[in-house]
């Protein structure tokens, strides 16, 4: 491996390193249980790869699953980490995330996909999300994806309000949520990820490792 080689390799570490690092300070800021960005980040790959997209861009939604929530480190912690529900105005607080995310990360020049997950993950297909109420598919594909994957980690997940809910529940809200919630193409993506799930690997409980392995990735 010659200087330029050795030096490409250690900056694309360094940036991996950092968008994990980064991810991590994201899930301290709420209820979320320990690696949710990095799961909701393969999840989002496994769709992609399922969906046949490219290995750049099963990389490239990876990266932006990592940093979708990163706007919630400009939210109180007195709301992001609240155990009961949200009032209306503590609501309306946490709703600016997605807009914070976006601008932190708007000017990442090199990865200019990485706004966009963060911006539109809490978009609705039937347009009833925020913070933009974009319909269908005026919802870029990656926030599509990234919205699923969240979506579904957030009930496999133990958070101080709720614990991991049972496999077949989490299918059927999935399956509930086509065409509303979710883009219905990619809803069936994750419902027959879901399928081939027989011992509930995708959920909190399981190593990163473990998952990584089911879905058979290996660097």
């Amino acid at each position: 491996m010659d200087d330029y080689e050795e030096k490409y390799h250690k900056q694309k570490r360094l940036t991996d390193q950092l968008m994990h690092a980064l991810a991590k300070v994201a899930d301290e800021c709420g209820n979320y249980t320990k690696d949710h960005s990095e799961r909701v980040a393969l999840y989002s790959m496994e769709i992609a790869r399922r969906l046949g997209k490219s290995r750049a861009e099963q990389y490239e939604i990876y990266q932006m699953g990592l940093l979708h929530d990163i706007g919630k480190i400009g939210v109180p912690d007195t709301i992001t980490g609240k155990a009961d529900n949200l009032a209306d105005k503590e609501y309306d607080m946490m709703k600016r995330h997605p807009m914070i995310g976006a601008k932190i990360l708007q000017n990442i020049n090199e990865l200019p996909g990485l706004a966009v997950g963060a911006r539109w993950h809490h978009e609705r297909y039937d347009g009833q999300g925020y913070p933009d109420a974009l319909a269908g598919e005026d919802i870029p594909e990656e926030a599509r994806i990234i919205a699923i994957a969240d979506a579904y980690d957030a009930m496999s997940s133990q958070r101080n309000y709720s614990s991991v809910m049972g496999q077949q529940y989490v299918r059927t809200e999935i399956e509930k949520g086509k065409g509303t919630q979710f883009d219905p193409v990619i809803a069936d993506v994750l419902l027959e990820m879901i399928d081939s799930d027989v011992d509930y690997v995708m959920n909190s409980e399981t190593s990163l490792l473990v998952i990584r392995e089911f879905f058979e990735i290996l660097d």
